[in-house]
């Protein structure tokens, strides 16, 4: 035990020097000022003449110099982009009806699959795992014994979803639908003709010149590819505010074979939605909640050997797969790689960005074995939302971002009380950090989405103002029980 004091001292050494290192680093430009201010009082009447001299210029100098400064200075207003604000945003709240508990999900799949007990075992095996809870949804037609997932079913549950969901923020926004200018809806799955963003322009009677898109096919991480592409429409268009709708539809895509890869998602994925208002009004500033500092996507691997390795089919005893495949990790992780490589000099500070320049020289030129630098991006957010597409996939970001339990636990609990509710999750963790009351004034928000492809888009917010806690919402009525304990295995 005498022998483990040395160690301890010296490792609250190194956290002394680490945190010596950012602040001068940090501050490197601070400290230049205040020493030249220093001289400049410590320096006689000689000197300061001296200095005078030295820099004195005559009129056409300082009139040159001056329209310089001028024309850099308005050529640099003029090209900075439009600030971008997220007035408020809603989640969708599924009704009790739709709530599905461990054991009526089991009862149903082994009705649905009785001849395929094996099939039954891999899917209660995968649910005591997932780190889902007793409360998550499924949509009406899911219910049903058989199910019944038709189109008809389909259309009534993105109308629950996505209506709700617009009601909620339209209220909350004070928002007439006649005023909204861009709407974007983002479905991965399920994309009907005529589109989901044509249901909606129908049911709230929207302009008929409003600029309106349907995105399809880009899995868990289109709630942020929506959110950039209403970034680049308020860039180029002034004076506008724009709706974007995140969702999944559950019901055509509920897997009734027997293909463990394809049950897989049965287990995981629940009912959700949000709807955000971005605006680019300066009139909107000091409402928003948040305004948008940055928004980077990155693509990695192929979407066919992503889809392929999704699944990992059996473990090495023999057993039904339980785990992802280590192929889609690693595709995962070259993802997140490329999107921190990118965001990270938009957002960490000097002292950060030195080490890791240094880790890629050395890397690069020296010694290619060298372990890479880890950006500490807890310099940079005070709060993360990570997709919750599983456990996982948490757990492998709280390990490679060396995060804290507190950290990541709006991610956890989303997933334990929401489930995976694909790209709308991110928006169900900034509201639970909402409803505990952690959000102040001036804090940072780091939103990581994982999707096919294998896709890895985050995008960086501001809080504009410390956001009271939220009497009503997704988390109202149980936000006290949280957070709760997520063992390893629940038996069933």
């Amino acid at each position: 035990m005498p022998q483990k004091l040395p160690e301890l001292a010296n490792v609250v050494k190194l956290k002394y020097v680490k945190l010596g290192y950012q602040y001068l680093v940090n501050h490197f430009l601070t400290f230049f000022l205040v020493a030249i201010s220093i001289v400049l009082i410590r320096s006689g009447p000689d000197d300061i003449a001296t200095l005078r001299k030295y820099f004195q210029f005559d009129f056409i100098h300082i009139s040159c110099s001056s329209f310089l400064i001028m024309s850099i200075s308005t050529l640099y207003f003029m090209s900075r982009p439009r600030p971008v604000y997220l007035v408020d945003y809603s989640c969708f709240k599924p009704p009790v009806t739709c709530r599905v508990p461990f054991s009526t999900f089991m009862e149903h799949s082994k009705m649905n699959l009785s001849t395929e007990p094996k099939s039954v075992e891999f899917q209660m095996r995968i649910l005591e795992r997932s780190g889902l809870g007793e409360e998550t949804c499924l949509p009406p037609a899911i219910h049903y014994i058989p199910p019944t997932p038709s189109m008809d079913a389909a259309r009534k549950e993105a109308e629950m979803v996505i209506f709700q969901s617009m009601d909620t923020l339209l209220k909350k926004t004070g928002l007439n639908p006649k005023d909204i200018d861009i709407l974007i809806v983002n479905c991965s799955l399920f994309s009907p003709t005529p589109s989901l963003s044509a249901m909606v322009i129908n049911h709230y009677k929207l302009r008929s010149n409003i600029k309106s898109f349907n995105l399809s096919g880009m899995g868990c991480s289109a709630g942020l590819i929506s959110v950039d592409l209403a970034r680049d429409l308020l860039q180029v268009h002034p004076n506008l505010n724009a709706v974007v709708i995140s969702t999944e539809i559950i019901t055509p895509n509920y897997y009734q074979g027997k293909e463990r890869s394809m049950l897989l998602p049965n287990c995981l994925f629940r009912m959700g939605g949000a709807a955000i208002l971005l605006s680019n009004r300066g009139s909107d500033r000091k409402r928003a909640k948040y305004r948008l500092l940055h928004v980077v996507r990155t693509h990695k691997g192929s979407d066919d050997k992503a889809y392929k390795c999704v699944f990992q089919e059996e473990d090495p005893q023999g057993k039904p797969g339980i785990s992802l495949s280590k192929e889609l990790m690693v595709i995962a992780g070259e993802a997140l790689k490329s999107n921190i490589t990118a965001i990270g000099p938009l957002v960490l500070p000097a002292s950060e960005q030195l080490l890791f320049l240094i880790s890629l020289i050395v890397r690069k030129f020296l010694n290619p074995k060298w372990k890479p630098y880890i950006p500490d991006f807890k310099q940079a957010f005070e709060h993360f939302c990570i997709h919750a597409g599983g456990r996982a996939v948490i757990d492998e970001l709280q390990k490679n971002l060396q995060l804290s339990g507190e950290h990541v636990e709006a991610s956890r609990m989303t997933l334990h009380r929401f489930g995976n509710t694909s790209s709308s999750s991110l928006w169900y963790e900034l509201s639970y950090i909402e409803a505990k009351g952690r959000m102040k004034k001036g804090d940072r928000i780091w939103q990581i989405a994982f999707g096919s492809g294998f896709k890895c888009n985050s995008a960086a917010w501001k809080c504009n103002k410390s956001i009271d806690i939220p009497t009503d919402g997704a988390w109202s009525d149980c936000i006290d029980r949280y957070p709760v304990h997520i063992p390893e295995v629940v038996k069933l």
